[in-house]
């Protein structure tokens, strides 16, 4: 298939360019910026330059061009978010951003659509220690200052499944690591102490980035129009192990045990690494896309960052 891909530049898209290439097919990268168009040519891949938030410029630069599929993987995210205001960018795009997108799916003549989506739009909260599959609905309004956040995933789906003449598939990652920057920043901190251990802590689902690629490439391949995949590797983890982890990969010292409630100051840190526990389950993925982590766990993909 030839693929418009939205965020090719970014820390999944990046790594999905070289997988999309290997699997055969060729990709026009949408970025911002020309260096960005430099990467994506330099990758093997046919540059776009536009802003996915701008309609106008979007529609513009996509004028002549044809596409099978549009794959949207642009997010704002740079390393853990701290405060709400880290994910508005996010939000954004998540919502006009995907709408921008899939009026160009049409321009562009696509018929399938894989979008990104996130495992805590089941809701930022105590899970319990039943695994979560896509049956459960993502949460509704009444979240406080998660509303925002829980608007745009909600909406970013909604978009997709519902766009006439379009195959809609969303993907639900669970928290990206692996050798990419986000990764390499929660290493540095705890190199500086700067990333404590918690207690109590909250349990989260992981996803290697190069497990979320292939997993994106299986979507656009096979997967179900209207449905939703859970993406997570086999092993959910508390936060407090994992911040361990993350300090034995990266050489530095044994981090700082503090009681949770210190990061009520951060309030969405202390939402994810304190007040959520879900552990995801990625078996319709499995069953449905022929698709498996090859990182089953941080344990075998720490050893690569």
């Amino acid at each position: 298939m030839n693929v418009l891909l939205a965020g090719a530049t970014g820390t999944l898209g990046s790594v999905l360019v070289r997988q999309l290439l290997d699997a055969g097919h060729s990709v026009l990268g949408i970025t911002r910026s020309e260096a960005g168009a430099r990467r994506v040519a330099q990758a093997g891949g046919v540059p776009v330059v536009a802003d996915v938030m701008d309609r106008e410029s979007l529609l513009t630069a996509l004028d002549g061009v044809r596409a099978h599929a549009v794959v949207h993987q642009a997010t704002a995210i740079n390393g853990l978010p701290l405060f709400h205001r880290a994910l508005y960018a996010t939000d954004a795009l998540r919502d006009r951003g995907t709408a921008h997108l899939v009026e160009a799916a049409g321009v562009v003549g696509a018929r399938r659509f894989v979008t990104q989506s996130f495992f805590l739009g089941y809701g930022y909260r105590d899970h319990g220690d039943d695994l979560v599959t896509e049956d459960r609905p993502f949460a509704e309004p009444g979240q406080g200052a998660f509303d925002p956040h829980m608007r745009s995933m909600r909406a970013n789906e909604e978009q997709v499944f519902a766009a006439p003449g379009i195959d809609g598939i969303s993907l639900r990652y669970g928290m990206f690591y692996g050798p990419e920057p986000s990764t390499r920043k929660l290493m540095d901190m705890t190199r500086k102490r700067l990333l404590p251990v918690p207690d109590p802590a909250g349990t989260v689902s992981l996803i290697h980035i190069e497990d979320a690629a292939s997993a994106a490439v299986s979507a656009l391949e096979r997967g179900t129009p209207g449905r939703p995949y859970n993406i997570a590797d086999d092993r959910p983890v508390r936060f407090d192990v994992y911040v361990r982890a993350l300090a034995r990969a990266a050489g530095a010292p044994v981090p700082w045990a503090v009681p949770g409630g210190l990061l009520r100051a951060m309030p969405y840190m202390h939402a994810l690494m304190v007040g959520t526990r879900i552990r995801i389950s990625s078996e319709r993925a499995k069953r449905e896309l022929g698709w498996t982590p090859r990182y089953p766990s941080y344990r075998e993909g720490l050893a690569t960052c």
